[in-house]
């Protein structure tokens, strides 16, 4: 009796083609530019059906690796990881240059077009490692959360979760508003007298969460990066943190510092 393909050996064998065809283009074994095999190919490689080899395609084309043009073909598609200047992305010169957040000001500049959604704002009772990076008691004092998704060419590239001391932020739009106004996050909280003039930054990699892997579009067995950011003041004291979950093969760190004696 011959046996029928079920949906889950479908997805099984599309995924099993994608994984195959990505590994090859992040090799360079597939260049940039390069054409792909045809569907008909592939299936006839893989010994799948021709809807499931579509499947694998359309599963790159989602994650930003090849480009798919009916009448042509499917190509490997360039994509230059999203630099984060560690040194220069909260230089008071660049917000005054730009009027822009951070994040809007570095995509900008590298030639793509930022886009961030606030998801949600609330205040509450802050978790025990960020009251001790904001030097705040948890028992009696509150903090901002704020968590916004990044996104570079409408692609997503990482969720950030702000926290901010509720002392320093109430009555700004930073305690209740998605439109941080002109200068963005670090302007309002100059304006409140906490000029961000130093930041500590601590980096670990780990795998995502499922939520986080469905959020950010991450394919199976990619990491992520995640940076927990302090913004310090010119008194010396924390003022945010910050905790970035970043697609580890869409992102890269670039910190310039002195060398202490």
């Amino acid at each position: 009796m011959r046996e029928v393909a079920t949906n889950a050996d479908k997805e099984h064998a599309s995924r099993t083609i994608e994984r195959d065809l990505r590994r090859q283009v992040e090799s360079g074994a597939l260049a940039v530019g390069e054409k792909l095999p045809s569907e008909r190919a592939l299936a006839e490689q893989y010994g799948v059906a021709r809807n499931t080899a579509r499947e694998a395609i359309r599963l790159l084309a989602e994650q930003g690796l090849v480009t798919i043009r009916h009448g042509s073909g499917v190509t490997v598609r360039g994509k230059p990881r999203l630099m984060r200047f560690g040194a220069e992305r909260y230089a008071r010169t660049l917000r005054q240059e730009t009027w822009l957040s951070p994040f809007r000001a570095e995509v900008g500049r590298q030639g793509r077009e930022p886009r961030v959604d606030c998801t949600s704002i609330t205040r509450i009772a802050p978790p025990a490692d960020i009251a001790e990076r904001l030097l705040i008691d948890p028992e009696t004092e509150t903090v901002v959360r704020r968590e916004n998704w990044y996104y570079a060419d409408d692609e997503p590239m990482q969720v950030g979760v702000t926290y901010s001391p509720w002392s320093i932020v109430e009555g700004t739009p930073v305690a209740d508003s998605a439109k941080m106004g002109k200068g963005s996050l670090y302007a309002r909280f100059e304006e409140r007298g906490h000029a961000i003039t130093t930041i500590r930054e601590e980096v670990t990699a780990r795998m995502p969460t499922p939520d986080e892997a469905k959020g950010l579009r991450i394919p199976d067995a990619v990491p992520v990066l995640e940076v927990t950011h302090t913004g310090i003041d010119q008194d010396g004291m924390p003022f945010e943190v910050t905790i970035f979950t970043m697609r580890a093969d869409y992102n890269a760190l670039d910190y310039r510092m002195p060398v202490e004696d």
